[in-house]
């Protein structure tokens, strides 16, 4: 084989970077390395198989997500959880991929309940003429895309619809939160928590936060919304008791 066909062979360092960055970030969220546990770029060069540069690179995110910090002689230390930026749809992805899943769901699902019912009184408010004919094509398209039993094709439309009053809320706080919600979205859906066809009471309830957003109605739309994630949270306490995995 000539050098260019195996530098063509090779795995390019932005991949290389991505597989580490994946592997350490789901070991740390899911407990295999513990808090107080040093960790150095030798052991984790050597480890990996991978440049020192790569090493780096990789670490240096993991430290700027506090999942690790630089001491002084000592290496990368393991943060405890309570330091970990716990909003950065990253860590949430990991989390969500390793055993601590329900608890993981648990707590953004309760943070959507906080978050989304004010969020959609806001949308109801604020949003243009443009936004709120959008949330109603997409409650439409959602309930005929779900009926149908299209889980990928409704992932995305739900995900574009709760983005879209995230965004219509006039409220920067919550719009931040845009990618946290999308994780939860997508996680339902990636690790089989979804039924096979969305319940209608899901899709009733989406028309309805449409609805009366498209009417300025900002008390409606903060009670549908507020109804629609608690149906969530029961679903997915329900998916909890049904799943061994989940205990």
């Amino acid at each position: 084989m000539g050098e260019a066909t195996r530098d063509a062979a090779r795995p390019t360092a932005p991949v290389l970077h991505d597989a580490v960055l994946d592997a350490l970030g789901l070991e740390i969220t899911s407990g295999r390395h513990v808090a107080g546990e040093a960790l150095t770029l030798e052991q984790l060069q050597h480890r990996f198989g991978v440049s020192r540069t790569v090493m780096r690179e990789a670490m240096r995110i993991l430290e700027s997500l506090h999942l690790v910090a630089s001491r002084r002689r000592v290496g990368l230390v393991v943060q405890p959880m309570h330091r970990w930026r716990v909003l950065d749809p990253r860590v949430i992805r990991w989390r969500l991929e390793g055993p601590g899943r329900a608890a993981q769901l648990r707590t953004l699902t309760e943070l959507r309940v906080a978050v989304e019912p004010l969020a959609a009184a806001g949308a109801a408010r604020h949003a243009t003429a443009e936004e709120r004919q959008r949330l109603r094509a997409l409650a439409a398209q959602m309930r005929q895309l779900g009926e149908a039993g299209e889980l990928d094709a409704f992932l995305a439309a739900d995900v574009e619809f709760h983005a879209l009053l995230l965004q219509a809320c006039l409220n920067e706080m919550f719009t931040a939160l845009t990618g946290v919600i999308a994780e939860v979205l997508a996680g339902r859906t990636e690790h089989g928590l979804m039924p096979k066809c969305p319940r209608p009471v899901a899709l009733d309830l989406h028309e309805q936060v449409a609805n009366t957003v498209a009417a300025e109605d900002a008390r409606g739309a903060e009670t549908a919304m507020r109804a629609l994630v608690e149906e969530v949270r029961d679903a997915i306490g329900n998916a909890d008791a049904d799943r061994p995995d989940f205990h």
